[in-house]
């Protein structure tokens, strides 16, 4: 991150949730990402009257989980208000929550590039392409972005919330869109398909494929129709290629936009920390905009008190006192001895925690100094299960 930067105060991301038109949150697996990017959009339906929808690319159901929605899909769906309302939420706005379906998403970018209708459906019989979009990572990557781009060129929504996969994939998120359109416009390809191509489709093989050492062997290997079904399958998809280097360009400057911003989310733990770090890292050096970071799973300030910490250090150096003094009256040496032990297991783990605290405050305030904002949501002691857990979530991210 760079230290350069304006200081940033742990307060809410208010300002940043009313403003922007698209978040990105980012963070490494395990951290409440998916949770932080619910909660965000509730707090905003909460507080005002936008239209707000997220968008998770992973194929989990936690989002689901969380908005207390049997199943999502492409198709955005709308929480309803009566389910907000039974959780505590008085909606000011509507929010709407999809999962990404990489087939259909790729099914209606093929339809809409496509030159013919006879190319689409050449392109939707071969089965190159059917492992290809369901396999193939890129592929998964770039539809995601598609997808975004469709959603906030629909102007339906005042804020979308594209909730991403775990940051080791980030790089190859924000690369996805050039990546696809470098794979399908490469000298690779262009070189497999050239015999098909200069000769006029599969009548050219019979003029071109001994000159092409690669492909005779290809042949001979994997069998003619094989060869010739992937190079049909590339000549029809490379007919679209156009359409994907000006839609590649198109999410490259919204990336970069104004009323867009990163929200990258991180505990304070090592490794998630360190890869929160190298990601804001990856955005300076791209200039994308970091919009805010959000620590999640922080220890209470409470923990921090000296009150509590010299009462810990009675208890902890001194126990059998402290038992002797506190116990029933009659009670017997064997009683005291059992308080005494549980006084200082107590003080003990609360030492202890008072010093990851104090850690972590150190951290918090080094942390400060680097993005705009930076939200700060405490640990739980119960799991985010429901609408209701998330509204409290939300509240503190909008004012913390």
């Amino acid at each position: 991150m760079d230290g350069s930067t304006s200081t940033a105060v742990t307060t809410g991301l208010a300002p940043l949730l009313a403003t922007r038109e698209i978040l990105i949150f980012c963070g490494s697996g395990g951290v409440g990402k998916t949770t932080i990017a619910a909660a965000a959009a509730l707090a905003v339906v909460k507080n005002s009257s936008a239209k707000v929808m997220v968008l998770t690319i992973d194929p989990a159901r936690r989002l689901a989980d969380a908005l207390g929605l049997e199943s999502l899909g492409n198709v955005e769906t709308r929480v309803p208000d009566a389910a907000l309302i039974d959780a505590g939420v008085a909606p000011k706005g509507e929010l709407y929550a999809a999962m990404l379906d990489t087939k259909a998403s790729w099914d209606d970018l093929v339809t809409r590039y496509a030159p013919s209708q006879e190319v689409a459906d050449n392109i939707f019989s071969n089965d190159l392409y059917h492992n290809i979009t369901s396999r193939f990572i890129q592929s998964h990557d770039y539809i995601a972005m598609e997808r975004l781009f469709q959603l906030h060129s629909s102007g339906v929504y005042d804020l979308i919330i594209l909730d991403t996969p775990p940051t080791r994939h980030a790089v190859d998120f924000l690369d996805a869109p050039k990546r696809m359109a470098d794979f399908f416009g490469g000298r690779l390809l262009r070189w497999l398909t050239l015999p098909y191509r200069t000769g006029g489709g599969r009548g050219g093989r019979l003029i071109n494929i001994a000159s092409k050492p690669f492909l005779k062997i290809a042949d001979r290997i994997l069998g003619n129709a094989f060869v010739e079904d992937i190079a049909e399958f590339f000549i029809n998809f490379q007919s679209m290629y156009d359409g994907f280097v000006e839609r590649s360009k198109a999410v490259e400057q919204l990336l970069h936009d104004r009323r867009t911003s990163f929200v990258v989310t991180t505990t304070l733990e090592g490794a998630p920390l360190r890869e929160a770090e190298a990601y804001c890292e990856q955005l300076n050096n791209r200039n994308l905009p970091l919009g805010a970071l959000v620590l999640n799973k922080v220890l209470p300030d409470f923990l921090r008190d000296s009150l509590g910490q010299k009462a810990s250090a009675v208890f902890s150096d001194n126990p059998a006192a402290v038992a002797k003094a506190i116990a029933s009256k009659g009670a017997d040496q064997s009683e005291m001895d059992a308080i005494a032990r549980v006084l200082k297991t107590a003080a003990d783990t609360f030492m202890n925690y008072s010093l990851v605290a104090e850690r972590e405050f150190e951290l918090k305030v080094e942390l400060s100094k680097r993005p705009e904002m930076m939200a700060a949501v405490p640990l739980l002691v119960d799991d985010v299960h429901d609408l209701a857990a998330l509204a409290q979530i939300g509240d503190r991210l909008w004012a913390s």
